[in-house]
């Protein structure tokens, strides 16, 4: 996240990332972002890369997870899902495929079922992508 000077607030997004998303709506999997933070960059973003759900400034994102569930029929062992921090423990510990990025806090790494090469924002997202489409 970077701040301008006159309080604008800058995103980087990974392309590779983007086109990971492509991959998974072409494979007929769903996709959604998941993040505490609440930008117009993020829904910006999301609707670029035609996400089915969008969730911002969320405390609690295990109770994401089953309001997900209940909309889709689906399980909590048919989601992957990548987080870095403390945050996102609650639906690591219950998703199927649960991943990081390389450089995510110690308390996740020790969580999850695959951690990427790629630190977060570049392309850890697209590995886990890889990771998905090639066990189909």
């Amino acid at each position: 996240m970077y701040y301008s000077e006159t309080g604008d607030e800058l995103k980087k997004f990974n392309t590779r990332d983007g086109m990971g998303f492509q991959l998974l709506r072409e494979a007929g999997i769903l996709t959604g972002i998941v993040t505490s933070e609440d930008t117009a960059i993020v829904a910006r973003r999301a609707k670029k890369l035609k996400v089915d759900f969008l969730y911002q400034g969320v405390k609690d994102k295990a109770a994401v997870l089953d309001e997900i569930l209940d909309r889709t029929g689906l399980t909590a062992d048919q989601v992957a899902y990548m987080g870095d921090d403390i945050n996102d423990l609650g639906i690591l510990s219950r998703a199927g495929l649960a991943a990081c990025p390389r450089d995510a806090v110690a308390e996740i790494v020790q969580k999850v079922d695959f951690q990427a090469s790629s630190r977060g924002g570049m392309g850890c997202f697209r590995e886990l992508v890889a990771r998905i489409v090639m066990e189909r």
